[in-house]
Parts: C-alpha cells; structure tokens; sequence
C-alpha cells in the first residue's frame, strides 16, 4: 500500500483530503478543526513515510484558488467597510495585528526562537494558513541556504501553535465576556441602525387603520416611519395592485409587507392590525416565483438600474444569496446564482425569466476567461518586486497577488461585458479545494519532520509560545477595542474570530449575527495583513 501512494501522488492527495475532511467533522463539545483536520490528516501520512509527496504545482494551484476566491468574495464588504465606521474598524484590525505582530517579537528574544519558528508560531497562532503559505513560497523564491530545514520550522511552528490559536481565543472571549457583563440584546438593537442585521425574512396582511397614514403614499410613510420592510400588494376595496413608492394608502386598505419578524410587529403597529384577509392567496392575476440570476448581462448591475416598472408589473421583494435571504433595495447589486422573488402579473413572468435567465446549470457555470484573467493579473502583481530598507526586496508573491486583485475585481463587480465575480456556489467550490490542496501538501511535505521533532523538547516550548502570543494578543486587543476604540463586544467578536471554530463559538456567544458582521470586516484585511506580516517578520528577524 506504501508504494502504491507514494507511486500515485494524485490517489495520496485525495486520500488525505478525504480522511482529512472526515475527520474535521467529527464535533468535541461543539467544536471541531473543519477543513484544518486535512493538514493533521497530511502531517500523519508524512509520518509514515517520508517518500508520501505530491508535485508543488499542487499547492501553488491551491494556494492561487483559494486567495483569490476569497478576494472576489469578500471585496464589497471590504471596501463597504470604509462607510460605516470604517476608519474605526479598520484602523482597530491594523492595531489588532500590529499587537499580535509585537508580541510574536517579544516571544523570538524571550525565547530565543529562530525567524523560521516564530513566523509559524505566528501564522499557527493567528489560525492563518495562507501566511504560512506566503512565507513558504518566499523561501522557495529566494533560494534560501537550508531551504527544506526552514520550510520544515515554520510548519513545526505552525503545526503546535494552532490548537492553541483556537482555544486560546475561545477561553479569552468567555473571560472577557463575564469581566465587562455583555447585553448582547442591547449591542444589537443599537446596531441595527448601521449593520444588515436582518433576520428571518417574512411577510405579513396589515388592515390600515391608523387614521394618520390615510391619504399618504408609501414613499413618505416609509421616510417618516424609518421603518425596513418593502410592500408588495395592496388591496383597496375590490382592486388589487402591485404597491410602488407613489401608492396613496387609505382607510381599511390591505397592504402585504415584507421584512424580519421585529420589523414586521413594528409595521403592523403602525400601520394598524394584522388581518386574515391575506391577499397573496389570490392568484388570480399576481403570482409570486423565484427566478435564478444566469443572464451575465444584468450581473452586477443595481435593481434600480433594470427599469423593471417600465415594461413590467412586478415589483422584488427579497434575494436569496447562498443561504441568506436580503430585502431588495434598489440599490441592490445583481450576483450570478442569485435567487430573486418576484411577485408579477402572471403574463409576465416569462418576460421575467428570459430577462434573468433562470437557468440553474449556467448560474452554475464558471466563466473561465474572466476567472483566468483575473489570476493571471494578480501573479503579476506578486510578482513585482517592492525594495525595503537594508538592500532586501519584497513580493507579494502567489497569496497576496490574487487576494488583493481578487478584492479590486470583486468589488468592481463587472468591466465592460466581463463579469468578474463567481457565481456563489462555484466560489465556495474553488475556495474549499484550493484550501484542501494546500493543507494536503504542506502536511505530507513536513509530516516526517514533525514527528523527529517530538523527540526534541523544543515543541513543549513552540506550544507554550502559542499559548503565550494567542491569548496575550487575544485579551490586550479586546480591552483596546472595547475601552479604547468604543467597538460594541459582539463586534469584536467577529474581529477576533480568525478561524471558523471561533466564529461558530463567537454567534453561539452573543446568539445573533452580529459577529458575522465583524468577521466580514476583519476577513479579507486581515488575510491580507497577516500574509505582509508573516513575510515581513521571517524577513526582519531572518537577518
């Protein structure tokens, strides 16, 4: 069986990766390493037998998939952050790291570590593959003298600081949470005003009896009321229209509004009581359908830019983007994959679906030239070389390149006829395989040395730095947030929450999304930062 993995790289690499992600199922107590368990299951194969190894192509392909999806993903909220207290969020994640950054320093003269062995304490700590990745690929790029022996540090590094990454945090949010007395429902009410912080999305009949509304259109009831629900029929004695903002409401109307069920039990306050006369039973000549986004055409465009009120009668009333349901603004960007619900007159719901394309297989579909475009400009990028101090040069390399490209295209959304962003399955795809790729390959390249490395009382010191620099980084960057920055708790949440386990554990804490909100934000500048930092610390403390 030996000969036969090490004879058959492609049979090893998916082996490991199916052991792996079985084993990241496995839940202890509500936690679990998720895909993690691949570079675990790797080290383990690596063990057994040096001679266990696949091509490096491999984990460059990985290490350039899952960047890079990444950046496509997570580019609007990354430059949306910049409007709502964007300084101050980002201002706090750069501080954030920068602590994390200074204490992984103070652990390399304390301890006495070599530069190889505190950047993967570094990247091991801060849960963050793809620093470890970056930093690889530099020692690969720049032909450093003992190449493998340092490839094989910075993945011991990494390989015994990472539990800790997880749990130090966890125990830091728990503690820390008891110390301050978090109100998590008071955080959230005073956030909805700035953060999409929707919940189950519903509908409701309201009878309009409140005499105050009568003879106002929807567009100034919704001004003055500041209310976020959208409307989608009203019934006004034997008619029923589809509402737009210039709907006059009177008297005993019936309106259909739509919204999250603590917006909904507002709006039937105000507007007057909830009625069992809910017309959107009546199928007559309205019909309600969701229609899948395939048409590249109307990607990345803005509802309001469609014109939708000029050749039909219809009116969007939500989007299903992945697993999430949104209200649809008209300021709403089209994505392929997307899932629209349209209530329409029924003669014109095929008009609809010609114009959205409602064809599952090709909102499925990669667009390959754009994908590959795409890629290709971000290896240029890291492939340009930026001069610092002391005659050394510096590349963003096959992580930074495709990430920060990725985010620039993700947020442009579409040049032209190009439509750079993918569609939401496919990049959820992508990112999961390459992750899976680059976990298999660093774990069966340096599992041997791991375990040589047991025989060696240097890892009981790499875990105990691990400890050190996840929780001192941990609880310092939570009193700065809190104290310094005025960043509501279930925010930091999501700030802190660098790897998946940590966020479950993070929604689980504070029992609503607004941690979700935080990791958005964090995400993909701290992807970013850390790939600088784990480069620029191999490089400065490297001599």
């Amino acid at each position: 069986m030996d000969q036969l993995l090490a004879n058959n790289p492609l049979l090893l690499l998916f082996l490991v990766a199916a052991v792996g992600y079985l084993v990241g199922k496995v839940n202890i107590k509500g936690n679990s390493l998720g895909v993690s368990a691949v570079l675990f299951v790797g080290l383990a194969f690596g063990a057994v037998n040096p001679a266990f190894n696949v091509p490096q192509v491999i984990f460059q392909l990985g290490l350039v998939f899952f960047v890079y999806s990444v950046g496509l993903s997570s580019g609007p909220a990354f430059f949306q952050s910049f409007k709502n207290n964007g300084l101050r969020d980002i201002s706090f994640v750069m501080v954030m790291l920068t602590i994390t950054a200074l204490v992984a320093i103070g652990l390399f003269w304390l301890f006495g570590f070599d530069a190889a062995s505190i950047t993967g304490i570094y990247s091991g700590s801060s849960t963050n593959t793809p620093a470890l990745a970056s930093v690889i690929d530099l020692v690969e790029r720049r032909g450093e003298t003992g190449g493998k022996d340092i490839k094989d540090a910075l993945v011991i590094g990494y390989t015994y600081s990472y539990p800790m990454g997880v749990i130090g945090v966890m125990i830091v949010l728990k503690l820390m949470e008891r110390f301050f007395k978090i109100d998590y429902k008071k955080e959230k009410e005073l956030l909805k005003q700035n953060y999409p912080l929707e919940e189950e999305l519903s509908s409701k009949a309201v009878k309009i009896s409140n005499l105050q509304l009568h003879g106002q259109t929807l567009r100034d009831i919704t001004n003055n009321s500041k209310l976020n629900i959208l409307f989608g029929r009203v019934s006004s004695g034997e008619d029923t229209t589809l509402a737009n903002w210039d709907t006059i409401i009177h008297m005993d109307d019936i309106l259909i509004i739509i919204g999250s069920i603590e917006e909904l039990k507002l709006a039937t306050q105000y507007f007057g009581e909830e009625t069992e006369d809910n017309i959107t039973y009546d199928r007559r000549e309205y019909d309600v359908r969701r229609i899948f986004v395939s048409n590249p055409k109307i990607v990345g465009r803005r509802i309001s830019s469609l014109n939708l009120s000029e050749k039909y009668s219809a009116v969007i009333t939500r989007i299903r983007r992945g697993d999430m349901d949104m209200l649809a603004k008209a300021n709403t960007v089209i994505e392929m994959g997307d899932r629209i619900r349209f209530v329409a007159r029924r003669k014109d719901l095929e008009g609809l679906s010609k114009l959205f394309g409602d064809s599952y297989y090709k909102s499925s579909q990669v667009n390959l030239f754009s994908f590959g475009l795409g890629i290709a400009l971000g290896l240029l990028l890291g492939s340009i070389e930026i001069a610092l101090p002391g005659n050394t040069t510096f590349k963003l390399g096959m992580a930074g390149g495709p990430l920060i490209v990725g985010l620039v295209l993700g947020a442009i959304r579409r040049t032209g006829p190009i439509v750079w962003t993918l569609p939401y399955g496919a990049n959820v795809t992508l990112r999961q395989m390459g992750l899976i790729f680059l976990l298999a390959v660093i774990g069966l390249s340096s599992g041997n040395k791991v375990l040589e490395s047991l025989e060696s009382p240097l890892w009981i010191t790499i875990f105990i730095g691990g400890v050190l620099l996840s929780m001192i980084s941990a609880f310092v960057s939570i009193i700065i947030g809190y104290k310094l920055f005025k960043i509501p708790f279930s925010l930091l949440l999501g700030f802190l929450s660098n790897q998946p386990a940590i966020l479950d554990f993070a929604t689980g804490m504070s029992k609503n999304k607004v941690p979700l909100i935080g990791y958005s934000v964090m995400f993909p500048i701290a992807l970013v930062m850390k790939i600088l930092f784990a480069q620029v610390l191999f490089l400065v403390l490297g001599g």
